[in-house]
């Protein structure tokens, strides 16, 4: 079964209504949009065909349809967090539909996704970590890059490591949102919520060598509304061109190329964790909305710990 091969979907009058429901009141993006309709459509075609026009008759639905849905997944070999993501979209439409009156139960309300599999966050070393973050900078005097991207690309990678952001949150920053004076910025995480995110020395000086660098190509880019972050012709930068930065970094640094931008994130908490920092305020620099979201990191600040008690005691 194809993902969102019922494309008619979105016809559906119930589907309209949730979707302006998620729009207007839990104000979802456009990606999380369209996973619900994917899931829906795969629900919607499980159980009356591909070709089924709407409205569909989303009451007929039954707990043993909702266990059906369940293992069409899982024998597609779907992952237990896919599995776990699409019950819960099929679940919140579900809640949407009996909170309006329209259906009379909810078929997934008692039933529970797979166990996720415990895995820890892959970080750096500090000292990894270093080396990585010098290869920019060591470029460019190798004369192996420009000036501007290697001013760049110290900015981007210092930024993502001293504040803990989401590639998408660093790309939004406009010059105009950095106050030097007190060495912060506010970024627009998850849910359009903002949040303060501390920017440390290195990472202060690199913007300022950004900055330079820019206003010597183009000074009108440097304005309050002007994004801080763009690319080689001075155009936006995409995710998927910081990953490809940073994998050039990392070969050269002697580090695996299959670290993530996203893993100088999970780096900064563990680094702040296992230096002392208080969990509630790591949990508030990374904007996380629950506490236990931001423990996993305890955990790999005690594996690590573990690992060097393994290496390096007596008698471990």
């Amino acid at each position: 079964m194809a993902p969102g091969a019922n494309h008619r979907i979105c016809e559906d009058p119930l589907m309209r209504r949730f979707e302006n429901y998620l729009m207007a009141e839990r104000n979802v993006s456009a990606n999380t949009l369209l996973g619900y309709d994917i899931d829906l459509a795969q629900f919607a075609q499980m159980m009356w065909g591909m070709d089924a026009a709407p409205p569909f008759p989303w009451a007929q639905a039954t707990a043993q349809d909702a266990a059906r849905y369940l293992r069409m997944h899982a024998k597609a070999g779907a992952g237990a967090t896919t599995v776990r993501r699409k019950l819960s979209a099929v679940r919140a439409f579900y809640r949407f539909l009996r909170r309006e009156g329209l259906v009379a139960e909810n078929p997934f309300s008692m039933l529970h996704g797979p166990r996720k599999p415990k895995t820890l966050p892959k970080v750096m070393s500090i000292e990894d970590t270093r080396r990585f973050l010098e290869r920019p900078l060591a470029d460019k005097k190798d004369g192996l890059l420009a000036e501007y991207s290697a001013m760049r690309d110290s900015a981007l990678f210092e930024f993502l490591y001293s504040t803990g952001c989401r590639i998408s949150e660093a790309l939004g920053v406009k010059w105009g949102e950095i106050d030097y004076g007190r060495g912060c910025v506010i970024v627009n995480g998850k849910g359009s919520k903002q949040r303060l995110v501390i920017l440390g020395k290195p990472c202060l000086a690199a913007l300022r060598r950004l900055h330079d660098a820019i206003s010597a190509r183009r000074s009108d880019l440097t304005g309050p509304g002007a994004p801080v972050f763009l690319g080689d012709s001075l155009k936006a930068l995409s995710a998927r061109f910081v990953e490809r930065r940073m994998k050039r970094y990392l070969a050269e640094a002697g580090l695996s190329t299959q670290l993530t931008p996203h893993k100088l994130r999970h780096s900064f908490a563990t680094h702040l964790l296992d230096a002392g920092a208080d969990l509630r305020s790591v949990q508030e620099m990374l904007g996380h909305a629950s506490l236990s979201t931001t423990q996993i990191y305890t955990h790999v600040s005690v594996e690590r710990l573990k690992d060097e008690f393994a290496s390096s005691h007596p008698r471990a």
